[in-house]
């Protein structure tokens, strides 16, 4: 029995997922005919109170669309030093939109809104960038699956509207903070102009992202994914995985969360490791004593067919999901008693 916990995106749809699937009703949506595709926006638009929302094949996609919908080239986009799109997007902001990143220093992939005031360019200064853009990341992937305070993203807003600043929001597991913090789509889509949700991390779907936003900036999406080379035909397979995945597979975040908490707790009894961030959602990132140990760690794993990821500079991570079973976290929680170094 191979264990993976490499990633929430190594999921395979299930039997009734695949039923939904091959029972979408299917057009070209290159057309905008494809039923099943816009039910799929029309339900993430109507879920976050936006007038448009639009299906991509991937969150990088999504999100650099929304960075381009954003800025013009020469701009700059405020976002943490940990952002997924700076570390985790091939370059794809310079390359696509010609915009640099001011890096914020934060905590875990999350900052403050005087942290934004700070990093915010003087307008008038001709030989800096303009800032334009305002992007925050919940969860945070890099912080550990960190969740943001939202009276936080509140008081950044305000700073974004003072300074005309645009407001993305890189829901890539934003499913899993709402369930932790028992929060709304609704609340999110008050506060941002623009938002991506991932199905295929935590909701378990095989492909595809969603972005949703305001009119003014989502009437040119559309020819920005064209541009991208994001334009679908029979799409709809895909997104009948997702309609299934917001009726079936949000509540059930819970468990992902418990599992990772109690893994980060048997991760504390090891000698070798060395700190073990605090885990709120699906994602356990630890540090061991020593870089040089994460190889023998990875291995060690391997040898009992459990799979990590290792995060460089002596952090690993472990990432729990609906196909980590009960069975197999026993087996996880066992093997962790029995290493030895």
């Amino acid at each position: 029995m191979l264990i993976d916990l490499r990633s929430d995106t190594v999921t395979k749809p299930s039997p009734e997922m695949l039923e939904a699937m091959m029972a979408a009703k299917v057009g070209d949506d290159v057309y905008k005919e494809d039923e099943t595709i816009n039910l799929l926006e029309e339900r993430i638009a109507k879920m976050f109170g936006k007038p448009h929302a639009m299906f991509f094949p991937s969150g990088t996609m999504a999100n650099q669309t929304a960075i381009k919908l954003h800025t013009n080239p020469g701009d700059q986009v405020i976002c943490d030093k940990y952002a997924h799109i700076y570390n985790y997007e091939g370059g794809g902001a310079s390359f696509n939109s010609g915009v640099s990143c001011k890096l914020i220093d934060g905590n875990r992939g999350m900052f403050n809104a005087q942290d934004v005031i700070d990093a915010i360019n003087p307008p008038e200064f001709y030989h800096n960038p303009l800032s334009k853009l305002v992007e925050v990341e919940n969860t945070t992937n890099k912080g550990g699956g960190a969740c943001w305070d939202f009276k936080e993203l509140e008081r950044i807003k305000s700073v974004c509207t003072a300074h005309n600043l645009g407001y993305h929001l890189d829901g890539a597991r934003l499913w899993n903070a709402l369930v932790a913090k028992n929060e709304t789509t609704e609340q999110y889509g008050d506060v941002f102009d623009t938002i991506s949700v991932c199905l295929s991390k935590g909701l378990g779907c095989p492909i595809g992202s969603v972005l949703t936003g305001d009119e003014k900036f989502m009437k040119n999406a559309l020819r920005i994914r064209k541009m991208l080379g994001g334009g679908m035909r029979q799409g709809g397979f895909l997104a009948g995985a997702g309609l299934y995945a917001l009726d079936h597979n949000i509540t059930r975040l819970s468990e992902d969360h418990n599992k990772a908490k109690e893994l980060g707790e048997h991760l504390k009894m090891l000698s070798v490791v060395k700190h073990v961030e605090q885990s709120e959602t699906n994602i356990v990132i630890f540090e061991l004593d020593e870089v040089k140990n994460s190889n023998a760690f990875i291995s060690k794993l391997k040898n009992y067919n459990i799979l990590i990821s290792d995060m460089g500079q002596g952090k690993l991570r472990l990432v729990t999901h609906l196909d980590y079973t009960n069975d197999m976290h026993s087996k996880v929680l066992d093997t962790f008693k029995a290493l030895k170094f």
